[in-house]
């Protein structure tokens, strides 16, 4: 399976997706859509759509998604085997006051 994941650095919808990934081991790449601009564009170019998280498995974009829904993708799917291991992060919440602080402490401005 490849997992191509289109992520903020610090965010809990973000971090919710990691959680995923790290429950069910899967190797995946991990796109940091805030400091790399032509990342941006090409989430928004692939999923139609400004928001995040995107995840892109075996070519199939899922946007604007938590880590919970891309779970239960998976496993709607077949992509993963149900598990008794629990995610190390909250997979459906969005960001915290620290997380919002840290981006606001360093402003993106794309156009």
């Amino acid at each position: 399976m490849k997992i191509k994941a289109y992520l903020k650095p610090h965010c809990g919808w973000s971090n919710g997706v990691r959680a995923i990934m790290r429950k069910y081991s899967l190797p995946f790449e991990d796109i940091d859509i805030i400091n790399v601009r032509s990342n941006y564009e090409e989430m928004v170019r692939k999923s139609g759509q400004p928001l995040s998280p995107c995840v892109e498995i075996d070519g199939v974009m899922l946007a604007d998604i938590s880590g919970e829904e891309v779970e239960n993708y998976m496993l709607a799917n077949n992509l993963v085997r149900p598990t008794s291991a629990s995610a190390d992060f909250a997979t459906n919440e969005g960001c915290s006051h620290e997380e919002h602080e840290k981006m606001q402490a360093k402003p993106v401005r794309f156009f």
